[in-house]
């Protein structure tokens, strides 16, 4: 069992807000999380998935009424999106008992759906809390070529052999594609999803051709449209947009696009093994996305990611502006030698950066001129959280 740095954030969120919406994806670690945080304090725990648990909250008002003063956690929320408004009036009620924070934790697995389900009901009575996979931090630093093959989620990394981690992943694309998806309403043929999927894996860390995907499918472009919000809502794939702020320069205006575990990245395109990884073209892409996925998990609360390209050539791979306005220009190479090109130096001063940094595979933190430095993943990580 690792030590999850969401359970502090749980913890503090429900110390000020009655309500917390726990996001992430199925089998991340949400339902372990919540009974850990459950089992400190007086609570009762339903599985909104078990149809005798939703048989409970048939009448939510007359259950939840002998609950007060105790944490309700709901799992799998999203299952009963009705029961938003009955919670606004019991968080309302515990109100005037004087009961004001850490009165529900709800898990759900469609961050949008939720976001929207909850914001018009919950509006200033909840917190959101986004539950990423497993972190550098929280697995060791020793275990980061591990972490980078397997992906985040538990029990892949945790699996006896990478077959067996390969096998749980297979099993864990399948159940999204076969039932988890079909269960928030899309009718999206399985083969089709998959298929668009692994488009997007071939394609790690490039910049969206809606048109090229949907030629390749067979689907219009607004059809690809839909897809691709399919599963950025399920935290699956991150849509990174290009730096907007105007500079004078013709900006490259398509977003990137990353499947965001790189464990699930491999799984689609077959790679059990670092070998097999390591000859693969997407490598370059797969580290790329491993390092981004940590440094915007890191960085403090509030933190706009986008990324840089003009078309001239000047490029950066992440670009975080902190919420007390701070820019930092990020380059990301797999290589020990710290070397950016002229494009990274044309780009941080395109954009004002207040820090550049080189995340490279290298073991030391190298100076490098002009305000960069050069630094391993797990040093820059350590930078970002101080800033939170």
């Amino acid at each position: 069992m690792y030590p999850r740095s969401s359970n502090h954030l749980v913890i503090s969120a429900l110390a000020e807000h009655a309500a917390v919406v726990l996001l992430g994806p199925h089998q991340i670690g949400k339902t372990t999380l919540a009974l850990e945080i459950a089992a400190q304090m007086p609570s009762v725990y339903l599985d909104l998935e078990r149809a005798a648990d939703r048989q409970v909250l048939t009448e939510p008002d007359l259950y939840l009424d002998e609950q007060a003063g105790k944490l309700v956690v709901l799992d799998q929320v999203q299952q009963m999106p009705g029961l938003f408004n009955s919670l606004r009036g019991q968080i309302d009620m515990r109100r005037r008992k004087g009961l004001r924070s850490g009165q529900f934790l709800l898990l759900g697995a469609a961050s949008n759906l939720l976001l929207h389900q909850s914001a018009e009901s919950l509006a200033g009575h909840v917190r959101y809390v986004e539950m990423p996979p497993l972190q550098l931090d929280e697995v060791g630093d020793d275990q980061m070529t591990r972490l980078w093959l397997r992906g985040g989620f538990p029990d892949s990394f945790r699996a006896v052999s990478d077959r067996a981690s390969l096998n749980w992943r297979e099993d864990f694309l399948r159940r999204y594609l076969q039932r988890d998806i079909p269960a928030l309403g899309p009718r999206i043929p399985a083969t089709t999803l998959r298929r668009f999927w692994t488009m997007l894996a071939h394609a790690q860390g490039g910049l969206l051709n809606a048109a090229a995907l949907g030629d390749g499918l067979g689907v219009s472009g607004q059809t690809v449209g839909r897809y691709l919000d399919l599963l950025v809502d399920l935290m699956l794939v991150r849509r990174l947009t290009p730096w907007h702020e105007n500079t004078g320069k013709r900006l490259v205006k398509s977003a990137k696009v990353y499947v965001r575990d790189t464990g699930l990245l491999h799984t689609l395109l077959g790679l059990e093994t670092l070998e097999n990884l390591l000859g693969h073209p997407v490598v370059a892409g797969s580290w790329e996305g491993f390092c981004l996925e940590a440094l915007i998990t890191a960085a403090p609360r509030g933190t706009a990611p986008f990324f840089y390209r003009t078309s001239a050539g000047a490029e950066l791979d992440l670009v975080l502006r902190l919420p007390q306005g701070a820019v930092w220009a990020i380059e990301i190479k797999r290589s020990t030698a710290p070397k950016v090109s002229r494009g990274f130096h044309l780009a941080t001063a395109d954009i004002q950066a207040d820090r550049r940094i080189l995340v490279y595979a290298g073991a030391r933190e190298v100076p490098l001129g002009d305000g960069l430095r050069a630094m391993p993943l797990d040093v820059a990580l350590a930078l970002l959280r101080q800033q939170s």
